[in-house]
């Protein structure tokens, strides 16, 4: 799947429009604690989250994550679309909760990656 078709699937808003949309993603993961991120993911090309603040820029980065998604109607803070673009990701948002957004792109083949 490609940043391009996560944007369609989500029905999201594009922050970050030099990003590649057709950089390839095949896994995501779903969370407003970074701590979690940080302890659990491994693999992931997208997160998606709530939280809507510069920490998780840096989270992504740590993560060698290339897409950021805020749920649930958030937009994200310019700041953080700076961020994002100096490091060369995508940031999306949506009006979809968290629960739906990621049930729509597991319905659409993408998945979680293993937990340790």
């Amino acid at each position: 799947m490609t940043i391009g078709e996560v944007r369609e699937i989500l029905n999201a808003r594009l922050h970050t429009p030099g990003a590649d949309l057709n950089a390839q993603v095949h896994t995501a993961c779903g969370s407003d604690m970074m701590s979690d991120v940080l302890a659990y993911v491994k693999d992931q090309a997208v997160l998606l989250t709530g939280l809507n603040n510069p920490q998780v820029v840096r989270t992504a980065e740590m993560m060698d994550m290339v897409c950021i998604v805020f749920v649930r109607g958030k937009q994200p803070q310019e700041q953080i679309v700076e961020m994002a673009a100096q490091r060369g990701m995508a940031v999306l948002s949506t009006d979809l909760p968290m629960f739906a957004a990621c049930g729509r792109l597991y319905e659409k083949g993408l998945r979680g990656g293993e937990m340790p």
